[in-house]
């Protein structure tokens, strides 16, 4: 079973979790369009690719995986889940599965005011958001949301361009200088994130790993600790699955007054992952077994209890 890793850049976790659970019956192949992304040494072989926007980027990827015989790819940035969606059919052509959500679902999650509709339409818990200032401004007049609030753009990754702002004249300029951004509510309640793993055959949920963050950095889990609770289990299977989502997806969520709301879905690999694999949700493993046409067995919440994880910086020289 050969897997390929695209846009792998720093995620060595990641790859080296694909290559102990592949063993000596396949290979794992990374790229990245940087000789200086270090995940890709970790892989048993490498490719330096053009950008994702170069034209030409799908066949390049598509050339690799009829050389290396690959059985499925997946990527670990979020401007390339579309693509991989987008492109399904070429790589089924080719003998590859992409382990990639539908195209549909995969755009709800990169849209974030559309996944706040969406969230609203399913009656699930979501914090307030507006695309329209004088609507926003409106709102607060009217006492239906107050600052701090938070200003994105309303299709982003990696915590880019997020401001926190906590008066009208911020949300003036931001918004006079940049198009496509929204306001979201801030919501002040303890933070978790979830690991959440939809069988790609079924359909159906079959791994859930849920964390409390305890402290972020660049957008990222930076320390957190394993936690359970079946009423959060039963509101992301209910939720993933109607969404229609498949394979590893993350999703941020807040509990505020004993109430879950869903904040963020990415439909990849989080920063956050390693915790889940060390507590014992191993998710190549699931993958392995759907790519050999076989469905997972129910997972969810199999994982220890109370285990906390906290990143340190590695280097790597060659």
């Amino acid at each position: 079973m050969n897997i390929l890793i695209l846009s792998a850049g720093t995620r060595n976790k990641v790859v080296q979790y694909f290559k102990k659970e592949a063993g000596n019956t396949g290979r794992i192949i990374a790229t990245d369009c940087s000789e200086l992304a270090p995940a890709i040494y970790e892989a048993d072989a490498h490719y330096i690719v053009p950008r994702i926007t170069e034209p030409g980027y799908i066949d390049h990827i598509l050339e690799i995986c009829k050389k290396e015989k690959i059985d499925g790819c997946f990527s670990l940035i979020d401007p390339e889940l579309s693509m991989l969606a987008e492109h399904r059919d070429e790589f089924l052509a080719v003998g590859c599965t992409p382990i990639i959500s539908p195209y549909d679902s995969v755009e709800i999650c990169f849209d974030k005011y559309r996944m706040y509709q969406t969230l609203l339409e399913y009656g699930i818990p979501t914090g307030k958001c507006y695309i329209d200032a004088k609507a926003f401004m409106d709102a607060v007049r009217a006492g239906k949301i107050s600052f701090p609030v938070f200003v994105k753009p309303v299709k982003g990754s990696a915590s880019i361009n997020i401001n926190q702002v906590k008066g009208p004249k911020e949300i003036e300029v931001l918004f006079s200088l940049y198009d496509d951004l929204m306001v979201q509510e801030y919501m002040n309640g303890t933070e978790y994130g979830a690991d959440v793993y939809v069988d790609m055959i079924s359909g159906k949920t079959k791994a859930i790993f849920v964390k409390q963050k305890i402290a972020m950095r660049a957008g990222e889990t930076d320390k957190s600790v394993s936690v359970k609770d079946e009423e959060l289990f039963s509101l992301i299977s209910s939720f993933v699955e109607r969404l229609g989502l498949r394979g590893i997806i993350d999703i941020d969520i807040f509990k505020i007054d004993g109430i879950y709301y869903i904040s963020e879905v990415n439909p990849r690999f989080g920063g956050g992952y390693p915790h889940a694999y060390a507590c014992g949700m191993n998710v190549p493993k699931l993958i392995f077994k759907n790519l050999h046409g076989q469905e997972n067995e129910d997972e969810i919440g199999q994982y220890e209890l109370g285990k906390y994880m906290m990143k340190y910086n590695e280097i790597m020289i060659r």
